[in-house]
């Protein structure tokens, strides 16, 4: 999920906002404060408006949470994450100034009705809410397995088999037609099936594609390379990256109800959380995003990983709503 952007004026308004509301608040900070409200006629106007931000913060925060909480039908699974301690970065993270101001700015913009709006793939012909997992069956016998919170349209004629996957993560399983190419459309590239089986992961508008039998095809606009079972590529909207070998297992943990992660940016990580979770996981410091992690977590305990997440990294944990979630830096 792509973070909004906020007038920086509104961002900073808002980062002084936490900054005087936390207990550690000193008498320094609230002159700092002062000096910086006098210091430009435009920040008293950004002031009134962070106060606003924040007050809906509180009020729509709640009542969205509770409404998506009565949604979900799947109990969690018993079984307790585990993570393996990770090594700590060594660059120095910001200090608590910086926090919770980016979470207040998403929350106050993603009203319940533009969330439910805003979703990738709408009107697709098919999707999973967060945290579901179902198998498609396709009119050719394929069978697609889709992960949570993605989705996916289907165009057949009788010259091609066209997938796009909106957002998400899905498996394909693919018939054979030599007739009717298969391919898979996900952001700025295509995936054809050479008679195989392959996970298609899109985060944004970057793409994983990983192959479990036989090959495929993959191609962005002026590059395109044939991968391999057991090997995989990654593209984004300028670039196609090298193929290489993937670790299988770990690919298709998420069909175990497992998300495996091995020197995972701490980003990464985020934006599967959120597809078992729900709501809005904010980093607020690009730092904190790339850290890297290595953990095995049970998909439906999102918030156990992110307890073991905070406990194991060098960073702060913040839960401002029932679906509304801050790491920082530590100071």
């Amino acid at each position: 999920m792509q973070e909004q952007h906020q007038d920086p004026l509104i961002e900073e308004a808002l980062r002084w906002l936490v900054v005087l509301r936390d207990k550690a608040a000193s008498d320094a900070d609230r002159a700092a404060f002062e000096l910086w409200l006098k210091a430009d006629p435009r920040h008293e106007a950004a002031w009134a408006r962070a106060r606003l931000v924040w007050m809906r913060v509180g009020k729509i925060g709640p009542a969205f949470a509770a409404r998506a909480s009565a949604a979900v039908v799947s109990p969690p699974l018993a079984a307790t994450p585990s993570m393996r301690p990770v090594a700590r970065s060594r660059a120095k993270m910001p200090g608590r100034r910086r926090f919770l101001y980016a979470a207040a700015a998403v929350t106050a913009v993603a009203a319940p009705a533009a969330v439910l709006l805003l979703q990738p793939g709408l009107f697709a012909d098919h999707g999973t809410g967060v945290g579901e997992r179902r198998t498609v069956s396709l009119e050719d016998g394929s069978t697609v397995e889709l992960a949570g919170a993605s989705s996916m349209s289907v165009d057949f004629d009788a010259a091609s088999r066209r997938v796009v996957l909106h957002a998400g993560e899905a498996f394909f399983s693919v018939a054979r037609d030599k007739a009717r190419p298969f391919v898979v459309e996900a952001a700025a590239g295509r995936t054809q099936a050479l008679g195989t089986a392959f996970d298609v992961k899109r985060q944004g508008d970057e793409v994983t594609v990983a192959v479990a039998e036989h090959a495929v095809a993959v191609s962005t606009v002026d590059t395109k390379v044939v991968v391999g079972q057991g090997q995989q590529v990654r593209y984004g909207p300028r670039r196609l990256g090298a193929v290489h070998d993937a670790d299988l297992g770990r690919v298709e943990a998420w069909r175990r109800d497992r998300l495996v992660f091995h020197e995972t940016p701490l980003g990464e990580v985020i934006a599967d959380l959120e597809r078992y979770r729900g709501g809005r996981i904010v980093v607020t410091d690009a730092r904190v995003r790339a850290i890297p992690v290595t953990a095995v977590f049970d998909a439906w305990q999102a918030d156990a990983a992110l307890d073991t997440i905070a406990s194991s990294l060098p960073i702060r944990l913040h839960r401002l709503t029932g679906l509304l979630v801050v790491l920082s830096p530590k100071a």
